[in-house]
């Protein structure tokens, strides 16, 4: 390129073509520029998190349908629930006609108004001076019917719909309410259904073979908290709390209970935790061993001077775990069952087993830059899915020696080593989860995944984002006791408006059993 003094001594078309040059090069940084502040920005997160598509692991390794019934069958024409009434419709015809007999045509509707109901109740003054009053109808609770109550818990807590529109719907249809009476109808007197939902977690933890676990973030009292889900095929139980750790996730599980035990099954946890030996054999020589309640709990290791320890692990930490664990197996819960998780720390506890799902999504979503990490990562990936399709196999059909081959040929995966360092280190990572992972070898029963937690807890999501968070202790207690009631319903084959029917006491509505009873024994 000419020096600025040799400029003055170029013709104008010599400038002319530099100038063209100048351009084409400035245009290819302009383009290397923005292509490394894309990657930088990618690298950092400055444009949130990254939109990684699911690896679709889970839907490509189901079987495929026979060439004889891949053709998809049709729903069918779905029953009508309601009474049909006939109506005769008289046609004009002219004279002489002869009568055929009917064409039948079928509608369904929906009839939507308001009443108002006002009993007169006799007042009798007894000879001894008592004032008898003639009692209202069964379930008359309040100076709304149980038909509105059922109209509202249906709307709020399955149709999704907030507490503004529920008034102004009902303002439409005609009923004169006010949002705090609406609050009231939600949150007022539901102490049966919070119960039955805590009896369903209970039951459900009593009996299942497997649950499946997850969370997600939750708002109450402006305030950043934590919506555990607990369920599984029969059931679904829903806990917000202001904390996310292992702690918590133990006193969810005594299922409402509130007291602390040492037992065998106690020490044992604690000594898996790598408790000091000294405090294990102070608590299990101490004459107590139950207590009430947190407070007295806590007196205890005081009183024992376990509280005044300043070592690591902490000893009040987990010694207060092993009492939850004791406070659970005392209440005959968790007895043989698996808890399925995503990994999260909190979770690990008791028999537990690994989802498949986002252990592929790790290797799945890994960051490559050169086709031959490219090339690994989709080596790996294929291997990974056909090992997941064999193992889907399993479950149909377990035998002794296909589970031998399958713990084999899951070393040889994931103890490869593909040159590319970060998936090297993801596949010993993975490896080292090895006995999780295989669960499913001995208990074919357990899912391979957490699908069905995050579908129930979706619902929870759509809520959080339409109504924002609680603002009561009884607000929380019932949005979550609802929500999970409704997701039971749907997994027992129940409708949710029949239930709320049922409970409400509703006129002409079939008598519905407790549904804890239902998921402790299945038909």
């Amino acid at each position: 390129m000419p020096s600025p003094t040799d400029l003055d001594a170029l013709s104008n078309a010599e400038l002319r073509a530099l100038v063209i040059t100048l351009r084409g090069e400035v245009a290819e940084l302009k383009r290397v520029v923005a292509e490394q502040r894309a990657e930088i920005a990618r690298l950092k997160g400055l444009k949130g998190p990254p939109s990684i598509k699911p690896s679709g692991m889970e839907q490509a390794t189901e079987p495929r349908p026979s060439a004889s019934g891949s053709r998809r069958r049709g729903r069918g024409a779905k029953r009508v629930g309601a009474a049909i009434e006939d109506r005769v419709l008289a046609a004009a015809v002219p004279a002489g006609s002869r009568f055929k007999g009917y064409q039948t045509y079928l509608i369904q509707d929906l009839i939507v108004r308001p009443v108002a109901i006002r009993f007169r109740r006799e007042r009798w003054l007894t000879p001894d001076g008592r004032t008898i009053v003639a009692p209202l109808p069964a379930g008359i609770d309040g100076h709304f019917g149980p038909e509105l109550r059922r109209f509202v818990l249906a709307q709020y807590h399955q149709g999704q719909v907030t507490i503004s529109r529920l008034v102004a719907l009902l303002d439409a249809i005609g009923i004169a309410v006010s949002k705090r009476q609406v609050v009231r109808l939600l949150i007022d007197g539901q102490g049966r259904f919070r119960a039955e939902a805590q009896d369903v977690l209970c039951a459900g933890l009593a009996n299942a073979a497997w649950v499946t676990v997850d969370d997600t973030g939750a708002r109450h009292k402006a305030q950043n908290g934590t919506c555990t889900h607990i369920g599984n095929d029969r059931f679904a139980w829903f806990g917000t709390t202001g904390a996310k750790s292992r702690l918590n996730f133990l006193d969810l599980l005594r299922a409402g209970h509130s007291d602390y035990v040492i037992n065998p099954e106690a020490l044992a946890y604690m000594r898996s935790r790598s408790l000091a030996g000294p405090v294990i054999r102070q608590l299990a020589e101490h004459e107590a061993k139950h207590f009430a309640d947190r407070a007295a709990w806590q007196a205890d290791l005081d009183q024992l001077g376990i509280s005044a320890l300043k070592v690591t692990p902490d000893p009040t930490l987990i010694a207060t775990e092993g009492a939850l664990w004791g406070s659970v197996k005392a209440h005959g819960l968790i007895k043989d069952t698996v808890i399925v998780s995503d990994d999260a720390g909190q979770f690990q506890v008791g028999r537990h087993a690994l989802c498949w799902v986002h252990a592929e999504r790790l290797v799945h979503k890994l960051d490559t830059f050169t086709d031959h990490h490219r090339a690994a990562q989709q080596r790996m990936r294929s291997l990974i899915w056909w090992f997941y399709t064999d193992l889907k196999a399993y479950r149909r059909d377990p035998t002794p020696a296909r589970r031998a081959a399958l713990r084999a040929r899951f070393d040889r995966i994931f103890k490869r080593q593909t040159g590319f360092a970060t998936l090297d280190r993801l596949l010993a990572r993975l490896h080292a989860n090895k006995a999780e992972l295989l669960v499913v070898l001995d208990r074919p029963e357990i899912p391979l995944h957490t699908n069905g937690s995050e579908n129930d807890i979706r619902g929870y999501v759509t809520k959080r984002k339409i109504s924002g968070g609680t603002r009561s202790d009884a607000g929380r207690d019932c949005r979550d006791a609802f929500l999970g009631l409704a997701k039971t319903c749907a997994k027992l084959g129940i409708s949710f408006w029949d239930y709320l029917g049922a409970r409400l006491g509703v006129p002409q509505t079939s008598a519905i059993p407790n549904l804890s009873e239902l998921v402790a024994n299945p038909a």
